[in-house]
Order: C-alpha cells, then sequence, then structure tokens
C-alpha cells in the first residue's frame, strides 16, 4: 500500500510540475453512473454529467451517455455505446483543436460513438480496474447555416487505471489516472488524476466526492467532482414482462 501511495503521489507531481493554471476558479463536476443489469451477459450504461467552471455555474459542459455492456465474467466487461456532448467554446481544450473558429456565440456539438474493455482484478483488499476505451468523435462547430460551420472527426484512444481501497463496509478510497491519445495531430491530449472519498449507501448505490486534475498541454484545471453510482439488477422486471 505504501507503494501504490508513492506511485500516485510521484504521479501527481510529475504531471503538475510546470503547469500552469487554467483558470482562477475550481470549476465542478456533477455525475451519475448506472450499470442496469438486464440479463446474466448483458447490462445497459446509463451517464450524465454536468460540468461547471465554477462551483455549480457557469455552464462548461452537458455529456450524455449510454451503452450496451457484455459481461464476459466478473472481471471482464465489454461496451459498444454512443455519446452526446454539448461544449461552450470558452473551454480551452476546445479553442486548441479548433482554433480562432470558435466564437463565443457558438456551441460546439459532439456526436461520439466508442468501444470499451473493463479487466477487474484484486490483490489482497485492494481493487484495480483497467479502462481500454477507443472514441470515434464527430464534431461541430456552429450551425449549418452558420458561415463558420465546420465538422470535424477525431479518432482517440483512452487508457484508465483505477484502484479502490475499502476503508470500512460503508466507506472507501477511489483513486485513477487516465490518459487520452489522440490518433491522429499531436497525440498527447490530456491527462486525468483524480481521488475521492466514497460511501456505499445501499449494495447498489454509492456515492463520491473527489478532486480532479485535468491536465493538458500547457495548462491545468481544477475541478470538485460529485458522482452517484446506481447499478440497480432488472433482470427480475425484465422476466416478469416475458411472461
Amino acid at each position: 500500500m505504501r507503494k501504490l501511495l508513492l506511485v500516485l503521489t510521484v504521479l501527481s507531481l510529475t504531471i503538475t510540475s510546470g503547469q500552469e493554471a487554467g483558470e482562477d476558479k475550481l470549476g465542478s463536476w456533477h455525475m451519475y453512473f448506472g450499470t442496469n443489469r438486464i440479463s446474466e451477459k448483458f447490462s445497459i450504461h446509463t451517464e450524465a454529467q454536468l460540468r461547471y467552471y465554477e462551483q455549480g455555474k457557469n455552464f462548461n459542459q452537458l455529456l450524455l451517455r449510454t451503452g450496451l455492456n457484455y459481461h464476459i465474467n466478473p472481471e471482464a466487461i465489454a461496451t459498444i455505446g454512443y455519446g452526446y456532448i454539448n461544449t461552450d467554446p470558452n473551454f480551452l481544450d476546445s479553442r486548441i483543436i479548433f482554433g480562432d473558429i470558435l466564437t463565443d456565440d457558438l456551441r460546439l456539438n459532439e456526436h461520439r460513438i466508442f468501444q470499451q474493455f473493463i479487466l477487474k482484478n484484486k490483490v489482497w483488499e485492494v481493487l484495480f480496474e483497467h479502462r481500454y476505451r477507443l472514441e470515434q468523435r464527430f464534431i461541430t462547430v456552429g450551425e449549418n447555416e452558420d458561415p463558420e460551420f465546420e465538422r470535424r472527426t477525431d479518432h482517440r484512444a483512452r487508457y484508465r487505471l483505477q484502484v479502490t481501497l475499502p476503508l470500512t463496509d460503508i466507506f472507501f478510497l477511489n483513486f485513477y489516472d487516465e490518459i487520452f491519445i489522440n490518433l491522429q495531430r499531436e497525440a498527447f491530449d490530456q491527462n486525468r488524476l483524480y481521488a475521492a472519498v466514497g460511501v456505499n449507501v445501499t449494495e447498489n448505490l454509492s456515492v463520491q466526492a473527489g478532486y480532479l486534475k485535468n491536465h493538458f498541454r500547457t495548462v491545468d484545471f481544477d475541478r470538485l467532482q460529485i458522482g452517484v453510482f446506481y447499478n440497480p439488477d432488472l433482470r427480475g422486471l425484465f422476466k416478469k414482462k416475458k411472461e
């Protein structure tokens, strides 16, 4: 455990050293994640996120995502899914990608298809999760009738290592580091380093409150996160409908 904490500390210092703060405000992400089991092998992923430049105000981004999960076994899950993302053009990474075409009166809309594979394992009481994701991003700036209308297709790969440490049956700590790699243009896109305290409210419901350091090529963003994780088992409901 000491080695794990040392690695996370060194990684955090490496990512943030020499970087400038992207804003003088501490932003917030408000998140919901669900895994809705519908059969022995299949479940439906549901997700909604509201991201703000400040604490609960000054809109940054809306993200809606869903997908179909195939549970190969308890330690391996494959997913194919779709996401819709609406972004305020003031977001710095958007300006890095699109340059001067973005102005304050435009919106960046994205339709995203993704493929994902998750592997889980446990060492003593520590839970490890490896998430591999490919994304095809269909991005639109402005509207069709706008003279500055532009479409772009980007391909991106992501890898996240997540570590969960139970403290009691109710409380736990959660850490992850995720790197984003562009498959065209400059390779490095961003890195996210996260630490949180979690509470198991029920067997299927948990809540996390944490801090995220979102690192881009030249700047960092600091975000507080509140996440709700609800994983209902809907297999009984589907059996009743069949009967």
